[in-house]
């Protein structure tokens, strides 16, 4: 059952991928760094040393496409969502 909600999830974020409704996660990266991500892909589009500038940025992304930014903390719980409308 858990297969089926990941396939469900991933199809979600899939649909998402590349439109109005893609939505930009702050979220850890890789060597402390933090990354902004785009809702179904898969390589990050922003990565910084700083997470406020990886949150400038993503909110800067989410503001340009009317969408939403997903803060999340270094363990990678939601801890802020701003939504921008179109």
């Amino acid at each position: 059952m858990a297969d089926q909600n990941n396939d469900n999830r991933g199809n979600y974020f899939e649909k998402r991928e590349g439109t109005s409704d893609a939505r930009y996660h702050v979220v850890p990266g890789d060597d402390k760094k933090w990354a902004v991500k785009e809702e179904g892909k898969d390589d990050p589009v922003y990565t910084s040393d700083d997470k406020n500038e990886a949150v400038d940025e993503a909110k800067k992304r989410a503001e340009e496409a009317g969408s939403k930014a997903i803060i999340h903390d270094d363990e990678g719980t939601i801890e802020e969502q701003i939504e921008y409308d179109q």
